[in-house]
């Protein structure tokens, strides 16, 4: 599994502080938590050795064709609106349907006080291509 890809917090060659705040290098360094990037890389482990393990038993194309179906999947989403995606076929693929997160048994994070709503113009703007950075400020 690939390191996630970050979204450079700049529009054209001038950092927005407006939508992003203010510009700070340290959060670019340095991670969120150091337990953060262990549990990234015994996820990627994992992946990895599944990927071996499924080669061994049904064959060298088996896996080929699951990151194909992950990247097909991966891909389909709603637009930036009210109603998220959910992402239920690539759950289901990846097998984490059966994991229980924090917002299993506490709150989902978007129900929070604190959640700013995606403004839908700038995702757009975003997915298009027309603009750089995230959509608003709950993504970063």
């Amino acid at each position: 599994m690939e390191a996630p890809k970050m979204i450079e917090h700049q529009i054209g060659d001038i950092h927005d502080a407006l939508r992003f705040g203010l510009d700070t290098k340290r959060g670019d360094i340095i991670g969120s938590h150091p337990l953060e990037s262990a549990l990234l890389s015994v996820e990627r482990n994992q992946e990895h050795m599944k990927r071996i393990t499924l080669a061994n038993v049904y064959g060298a194309a088996f896996p080929v064709q699951m990151g194909i179906e992950r990247q097909m999947l991966s891909r389909f989403q709603r637009p930036q609106g009210p109603i998220p995606s959910s992402m239920l076929g690539l759950e289901a693929l990846t097998g984490s349907l059966e994991d229980f997160g924090f917002e299993d048994y506490l709150n989902d994070p978007r129900e929070s006080e604190t959640f700013r709503p995606v403004d839908m113009h700038s995702g757009m703007e975003v997915r298009l291509g027309l603009s750089k950075g995230p959509a608003c400020k709950s993504f970063m």
